[in-house]
């Protein structure tokens, strides 16, 4: 790669931790309201959909989805995606208009500003304690009784293979699924990891495609079976990435 190549990048990759931030201080005296009740968390999904538009816009990443179904007001579901990049966030947040609450890695509580907003909306897990993955587990329980819809990337993390295509999942998702009798909606991110993986020296503009399948219901199934409920989620996604039917 060329020194110019490489400089190019370099000032792009800074842009994309400038929109991070600049978003969060334009609209900071809103959010400070916003997050400050859980009442209000409608009208901060609002204000984190304009902040995941404005990252995406910014960097000339353009969302484009297509839907085998939609989802209905007013009901829960456990969302679920790959995840190869750190716009996987603002991409999910970007094709969603009903309001979902991030199950997400402890680390991103540490990045200025947008830390502070991520803890008091979010939930928190540290994948390497278990006490924190059973706090996280609670917490989804407790927010899934209040009728809200939550999204996790059972990978628990991005893949540390480069060519690994997706990893194995975890339960959790789908055992909160099973216990709340909430349909799981599989997504498919087809173009995080081209245009902006965790390599600084890559990526570019372009198409970001996601797809939302087919719901899978959970209606009738007991915990015992989260395991095939895991595996049917994961081979629908796996499938897609292999033989993508979105140009």
């Amino acid at each position: 790669m060329g020194v110019l190549k490489k400089f190019a990048l370099s000032l792009w990759r800074l842009w994309f931790y400038i929109l991070l931030g600049l978003p969060i201080i334009i609209m900071l005296p809103v959010l400070l309201v916003v997050a400050s009740s859980e009442k209000l968390y409608p009208q901060y999904f609002i204000c984190a959909r304009i902040w995941a538009k404005c990252i995406l816009y910014g960097m000339g990443l353009f969302p484009k989805v297509k839907h085998e179904q939609q989802m209905e007001k007013d009901r829960s579901y456990m969302l679920v995606a790959n995840h190869t990049s750190m716009v996987d966030i603002m991409l999910m947040l970007a094709v969603n208009k009903h309001p979902f609450i991030f199950v997400g890695k402890m680390e991103l509580a540490r990045i200025p500003l947008f830390g502070y907003f991520y803890r008091q909306t979010c939930i928190l897990v540290d994948r390497k304690s278990q006490r924190s993955r059973q706090e996280a587990f609670n917490e989804a329980q407790r927010r899934l009784k209040q009728g809200n819809s939550i999204c996790i990337f059972p990978e628990g993390g991005v893949p540390g293979h480069q060519n690994l295509l997706l990893d194995e999942f975890k339960d959790g998702a789908f055992r909160l699924a099973i216990e709340h009798q909430i349909p799981v909606v599989p997504f498919t991110f087809y173009d995080t990891k081209k245009h902006f993986s965790y390599d600084f020296f890559s990526g570019g503009p372009g198409k970001l495609r996601a797809k939302v399948h087919h719901f899978i219901p959970t209606k009738g199934m007991a915990v015992a079976d989260k395991r095939k409920l895991k595996e049917q989620t994961r081979e629908v996604i796996l499938q897609e990435l292999k033989n993508p039917s979105f140009d």
